[in-house]
């Protein structure tokens, strides 16, 4: 038995000899296996690793599934709308480039599939479509749990330079030229600032058949009570935009949040601007963010519904916050608008104050009371503003039809006071015989305008022309001059003004030069009424409104800070009838591309403020000479 087992042993060890023996010795012909190094085993598999892979995947695929869609709207005969900076190309040219984008993205998902350990981040260089060069000013983009987070903006240094003073930074109240009396009007002033450096960032992801995006902007062109230019310049940020939106596939979108109004013009069909390759509002290319007058704008509050049909049509509607402006001149205080802005709530700062004295009748001691400006004041609005808009793009020009609808309210006191210590009957109520709140009343006045696009693109793109009109009643405020929306009536009433405004504009763009020109102008109506229980005109431009010193130059108050407070034009009203500019300026782009976009501008404007004719004949009239300069580094 044991020489059994000692005999199969032997036979065992022999085998496991010959097969190792075998195994080491090359097959005939073939060269000798060189002796490598054992590869270490890899790093074992984290939780935190699929969870990245899978982003990373989602994000791939969901960029692939936007270029597919794009590329079979390219080849259904549909145009995207354009981007701000294409430089005309044909669609063609779009079509070529998107299969090879697609194959990019493929091997990029490919890649992805063996992924290193991540913390669940991906950043990754992205190129936004344009019809000029799909790859040209890459965007870098975060890539996030299925969302994709695209930072922008740009830093400024402009400087404006401007012949007849406003104490003003870049943005030009157009409203407040000063007239030929004024001391503003013999001085010149420079603002240097970088106020208007913007940052943004646009979110966007895919959900099924929708594609949710946002976008948030802001700048510096606010102040707070403690801002100066003395040292630190200390500006307060604002906030521009703060929207979300979700855009089915099937041409239904709804957008919510503060945005451009749906009455500023859009270049292609309707949607929103992000400044992220999608800016597809018409806005003047001017340095000065104030545009140019007869551009009618405003970023607001808003939720908006829009329907585009296949590119070539598409309908919105829109509910956006009202806010009305009021200029009216010798009325009694009998009427209430709104209200100086709530504390923590709205701006509640105090402009200034003054003491003032009246004698009651039958009296010899004077009574003072104190009198002071809020710095903004906020009307008690009855509904929102009511905007609809049709957008026509059949090939050959973008066109555009739209409408607004306002409603106005004030409460009206018949029986109030017309100075302070007088006594007397209420003219509607003779029982009355003093300051009472007696038959208060509310008025209502439906307000509202039209208005209408037209823009031509020429010369493959490079030359573009457009054209802009909108007029109403109680419209001023959506206007760049900031004309005033009412006045009041005599009886305490609301009384509407009538407004035009008007924008013609001619844009030359080039590979590395833009230039733009444009004239625009806005029109207020007279509104003015006879008070025939002060024995006076109220309102809005009344011919018999006083502006016989409006050219004569008065000595400076110290009555807060010497040196500081410009002396009041006496016996001038001075209601503007029209403001009219006129704009020349180019930008020239030194660099563009992955790292960013350098690029300097400069704008000469020449604008004018006309008045109502008076007492003292021909109306008088402000103006302004406006050079600016900015240089701005957008990121990439």
């Amino acid at each position: 038995m044991k020489s059994t087992k000692t005999l199969f042993l032997t036979a065992l060890t022999l085998a496991l000899l010959t097969t190792s023996v075998w195994a080491e010795t090359p097959a005939s012909g073939a060269p000798a296996a060189k002796e490598t190094t054992p590869v270490p085993a890899p790093p074992p598999i984290t939780a935190a690793d699929v969870l990245a892979l899978k982003d990373a995947m989602a994000a791939q695929q969901q960029q692939i599934e936007r270029l597919t869609l794009q590329l079979q709207r390219l080849q259904a005969g549909q145009s995207q709308p354009p981007a701000p900076e294409a430089a005309g190309k044909t669609d063609a040219a779009q079509t070529q480039a998107i299969p090879q984008q697609l194959a990019e993205v493929s091997n990029s998902v490919a890649v992805q599939q063996n992924p290193a350990p991540s913390s669940g981040l991906n950043v990754q260089e992205t190129t936004p479509q344009t019809p000029s060069n799909p790859l040209e000013s890459p965007v870098i983009s975060i890539h996030f749990r299925g969302i994709t987070i695209t930072p922008g903006g740009f830093a400024e240094a402009a400087f404006v330079r401007r012949s007849r003073a406003l104490a003003a930074d870049l943005t030009t109240p157009f409203n407040s030229l000063t007239l030929p009396g004024a001391s503003q009007s013999q001085l010149s002033e420079f603002f240097g600032s970088a106020r208007q450096s913007r940052p943004t960032v646009y979110v966007d992801g895919r959900l099924g058949n929708v594609e949710l995006s946002s976008y948030v902007s802001g700048d510096f062109l606010s102040a707070a009570d403690t801002s100066s230019a003395t040292q630190t310049n200390s500006y307060s940020f604002r906030l521009r935009q703060a929207w979300g939106q979700a855009k089915f596939d099937n041409g239904w979108s709804f957008l919510g949040g503060q945005s451009w109004s749906l009455l500023t013009e859009n270049k292609q069909s309707i949607a929103p601007s992000d400044d992220v390759g999608k800016a597809n509002d018409s806005r003047p290319m001017t340095i000065d963010p104030g545009y140019n007058v007869g551009f009618t704008f405003a970023r607001q509050y808003g939720i908006r519904l829009t329907k585009d049909f296949n590119h070539k049509v598409a309908v919105a509607v829109a509910v956006e916050n009202p806010q009305a402006t009021l200029t009216s001149h010798g009325n009694a205080d009998n009427f209430l608008l709104g209200a100086a802005g709530a504390t923590n709530s709205y701006n509640d700062a105090i402009t200034g104050c003054a003491t003032n004295s009246y004698t009651p009748t039958g009296a010899t001691t004077p009574v003072y009371y104190v009198t002071c400006t809020p710095a903004a004041t906020y009307s008690f609005n009855p509904s929102p503003d009511i905007i609809a808009k049709v957008a026509f793009d059949p090939g050959f020009g973008h066109y555009e039809v739209f409408g607004l609808y306002d409603r106005f309210r004030d409460r009206a006191f018949p029986c109030a006071d017309f100075t302070i210590g007088k006594t007397g009957p209420c003219p509607t109520n003779p029982k009355v015989t003093g300051p009472s709140a007696s038959g208060a009343f509310n008025a209502s006045k439906n307000g509202g305008g039209v208005g209408a696009n037209a823009r031509w693109n020429f010369y493959d793109k490079h030359i573009v022309f457009g054209l802009h009109g909108f007029g109403g009643s109680g419209v001023g405020r959506y206007g760049a001059a900031q004309l005033s929306d009412l006045s009041i009536h005599a009886n305490g009433t609301p009384d509407l003004i009538k407004n035009l405004q008007g924008l013609a504009s001619l844009e030359w763009h080039g590979k590395k030069l833009d230039v733009y020109l444009y004239t625009g102008a806005e029109y207020n109506s007279r509104t003015s009424d006879y008070d025939l229980n002060t024995k006076t005109y109220v309102g809005y431009g009344s011919p018999l409104f006083n502006n016989s010193g409006c050219t004569a130059e008065t000595p400076p108050s110290i009555a807060v800070t010497a040196g500081f407070n410009p002396g009041s034009l006496s016996k001038c009203t001075g209601d503007s009838r029209a403001v009219i500019e006129g704009t020349a300026g180019f930008w020239y782009r030194f660099y563009s591309g992955p790292r960013g976009r350098f690029q300097f501008g400069t704008q000469y404007s020449y604008v004018t403020r006309q008045t109502w004719t008076g007492v003292g004949g021909v109306g008088p009239e402000g103006l302004d000479n406006m050079v600016f300069t900015s240089f701005r580094y957008y990121l990439p």
